[in-house]
């Protein structure tokens, strides 16, 4: 059996941060992505586009398992998260959001395997936005970053302590917030579950 490879184990800055704001340079990685609007918490969209997204991201795993004999761990789910007039995200404007929810992957997984790989996810299962998936690079660069334990809904001063710790540094916000689930809502208590909250910054 093949050794599996945990992808966190090898960006450990960007993925085991502290409870205090930190500033790191985040390089250019591949992401599983697929986008939306609407409020998590009740649109239909919001659990369909995530579940679309993991089955994609397992038939990448196995197929890579599968070709390449190597094994890799799927990697948390991840969430952009803005505002189409440049406002702060919060709970008073959940309905207006835009989001895109992404999946880190390695360098075994390319076009041409996701294009392969997708016919055989729609035999398999219902999944109504499957052709909205996609393989994307992204570079966020200077970002400041913390870990939160706690509801989704008690983010909001975490979030305020990241922009404050980055503005006293000199730098001004910049980009998409960014969000890192570490646990699964479904099986973890709103007061246990970890994110990582990341905004991209500029000088």
């Amino acid at each position: 059996m093949p050794e599996k490879i945990d992808i966190k184990q090898q960006y450990k800055s960007l993925y085991f941060p502290g409870r205090a704001p930190e500033i790191v340079r985040v390089p250019r990685l591949t992401f599983l992505q697929i986008d939306g609007q609407g409020n998590p918490a009740s649109s239909p969209a919001y659990p369909t586009a995530v579940s679309t997204l993991y089955s994609a991201a397992y038939a990448l795993k196995f197929a890579v398992k599968k070709q390449l004999g190597i094994d890799f761990a799927v990697m948390p789910l991840e969430g952009l998260w803005w505002m189409a007039d440049g406002s702060i995200v919060s709970d008073e404007n959940k309905d207006f959001w835009s989001w895109t929810m992404m999946i880190v992957q390695p360098e075994w997984v390319t076009p041409a395997l996701l294009d392969q790989v997708l016919p055989e996810v729609r035999k398999k299962k219902a999944t109504p936005c499957l052709d909205d998936v996609r393989l994307e690079a992204y570079e966020e660069g200077d970002c400041v970053q913390r870990m939160y334990t706690g509801p989704y809904t008690g983010e909001h001063e975490s979030i305020m302590e990241l922009h404050a710790h980055a503005l006293a540094q000199g730098y001004r916000l910049e980009g998409k917030h960014h969000e890192i689930y570490l646990n699964d809502p479904q099986r973890t208590a709103p007061e246990r579950l970890k994110t990582i909250l990341r905004q991209p910054l500029a000088r």
